[in-house]
């Protein structure tokens, strides 16, 4: 296990930019943990000082039970696998995974058999053994980032770093990667860390996400904890697409900023909480074309798109203008464009009610 604690790090003399805010995190032996978050929000930091590449400003980061906070990074034990591969142009495919081996200590480097085995075993795993001779530019970029990933094994790392390990790929190839990651993990179970700021990668591969916003950590918990879970509306809003409504309370009855006059919505059980906020997602959103029990929210349909099996309906509210989305499978859609409505009426299956400082409760509307 990876022990993280309240760690912090700020970048700049006079403007300073805090990177990490009082980071205490455990890490699982044997598992993926996946750094999440946008762009600043200081998971490329984390995982540069769990390699040792950058100095805390406090804290501590203990590996296995070893203290490691001031350790180089040779002494940690660490693989690292860059978003750009960053292989030797000049070295073979073998050559490239075999560097870490050649380069160690000679009392303590392996020979030239055993570098040639454990080379050819590690280009077999990742299902790279026929182009063992091959130059790196004779290579796609998913077998670049397979030989990578191999190199980083070689030394035999208690753990191993992805920095983006997919973001310099296209879509079907980084889908493709994901998959084998995760099946070659489930073979080695080596603790791994991984940076994304891709949500369907993080909930794809690993075994636990840890969400970073501006430097805290808002959420750890597995994929389907956060998801389903969302601690905040940050975190539900980062996870996936989102509609959101403002809502407000009066005398123990909700009403969302698409009111009709005379409408009627659910009573909830706390009249003394205002200001509420509502979201719920597009595969959550009912598309009826009758409003029999008088709670749908009228709404016009103002463009559709296909999305493989699915298409998404961009709407707008009748009495709010409010724009929401809505996720249909394909013959429900095909009912609905057959009927041609001038209205339809929204009903939401699911949803998760914020207010102001905490997650309040789940209703269906």
């Amino acid at each position: 296990m990876i022990e993280i604690g309240h760690i912090c790090k700020t970048f700049g003399d006079r403007d300073k930019f805090v990177a990490l805010d009082d980071i205490t995190l455990s890490i699982p032996r044997g598992e993926i943990t996946a750094l999440l978050g946008p762009s600043g929000s200081g998971k490329t930091t984390l995982l540069r000082i769990i390699a040792g590449l950058e100095t805390p400003d406090s804290g501590t980061i203990h590996f296995f039970g070893e203290d490691a906070t001031y350790k180089q990074t040779k002494d940690r034990k660490v693989g690292f696998v860059f978003q750009h591969y960053a292989l030797f142009k000049h070295m073979s495919v073998f050559e490239n995974v075999a560097f870490g081996l050649k380069i160690r200590p000679k009392a303590l480097r392996p020979s030239k058999e055993e570098i040639r085995a454990k080379v050819m075993k590690l280009l077999s795993m990742v299902q790279l053994a026929s182009m063992a001779n091959r130059l790196p530019s004779e290579l796609s970029g998913g077998q670049k980032q397979r030989v990578a990933l191999a190199r980083a094994l070689a030394v035999e790392p208690r753990v191993l770093l992805l920095d983006e390990p997919f973001g310099a790929l296209d879509a079907k190839v980084r889908q493709e990667l994901r998959r084998w990651l995760r099946f070659l993990h489930d073979k080695i179970h080596i603790t791994s860390v991984f940076v994304t700021h891709d949500q369907e990668e993080a909930l794809e591969v690993s075994d636990s996400i840890v969400i970073l916003n501006k430097g805290k950590i808002e959420q750890v918990g597995t994929p389907e904890a956060v998801y389903d879970n969302p601690a905040n509306p940050f975190v539900y809003s980062f996870l996936g697409n989102v509609n959101l409504f403002h809502a407000r309370l009066e005398k123990g009855t909700l009403r969302l900023d698409t009111e009709e006059p005379g409408g009627k919505e659910p009573v909830l059980s706390d009249p003394g909480k205002a200001g509420v906020s509502l979201f719920v997602r597009p595969h959550d959103v009912g598309i009826s074309l009758s409003n029999q029990n008088k709670l749908g929210i009228q709404a016009k349909i103002i463009s559709h798109r296909l999305l493989g099996s699915r298409v998404r309906v961009e709407l707008k509210t009748v009495s709010g203008e409010k724009a929401l989305e809505a996720d249909l499978d394909k013959k429900q859609w095909n009912d609905i464009k057959q009927a041609n409505p001038e209205f339809v009426y929204l009903q939401f299956s699911a949803t998760k009610i914020y207010s102001a400082d905490e997650v309040w409760s789940d209703y269906r509307i």
